[in-house]
């Protein structure tokens, strides 16, 4: 899977039981942020939970042995109060994938959605709409990006690079 050339590839994931979106996009020095892969990993509703998070994990699995990705960015934990049994799911498959990164040895990265936003768009609370054009744009793709678990996987790669590219220049400027 992977191709000689790619510079350091990032993996982006957005997890969900039904549907997690992963997105991998390479960056090399001097060169702009460019699209590698991009997709979903999908279970089965009518599997078992012990079977469809086993399938996660292998999915996540091997994307991450075939991309050899430098690290992982997932959103940091957020739920609404009101739908507690959808937050309780949705920790299932994080963990797995969280689980997926300590055992193949990538760093993970967890970033806020409002920075993950703010990082692409300028704008903390920018809508879904907004994160897909500037993925989009950043990765020059003409098509709409879908489903969204796609769009915000590729966000939360490219928000990685952002961030250590802020880092960097905090450095270098001796902040």
């Amino acid at each position: 899977m992977r191709e000689p050339g790619h510079g350091a590839i990032y993996l982006g994931l957005d997890p969900g039981l039904n549907t997690t979106g992963y997105g991998l996009v390479s960056i090399g020095p001097g060169s702009p942020v460019r699209l590698v892969d991009a997709g979903t990993i999908r279970t089965s509703a009518s599997d078992g939970l012990s079977k469809r998070l086993m399938e996660l994990h292998e999915g996540a699995r091997e994307l991450v042995r075939g991309y050899e990705p430098v690290a992982i960015g997932i959103e940091k934990v957020y739920s609404h109060y009101r739908h507690p049994a959808t937050a309780i799911v949705m920790a299932h498959a994080r963990g797995v994938l969280c689980l997926v990164a300590a055992l193949e040895g990538v760093p993970l990265v967890e970033l806020p959605s409002t920075r993950i936003k703010k990082l692409l768009t300028g704008n903390g609370r920018a809508s879904k709409a907004q994160v897909n054009g500037m993925v989009r744009r950043m990765l020059g793709v003409r098509e709409e990006i879908s489903p969204d678990d796609v769009s915000d996987a590729l966000a939360a790669a490219i928000a990685m690079i952002e961030e250590e590219e802020n880092a960097r220049r905090a450095c270098r400027q001796g902040h």
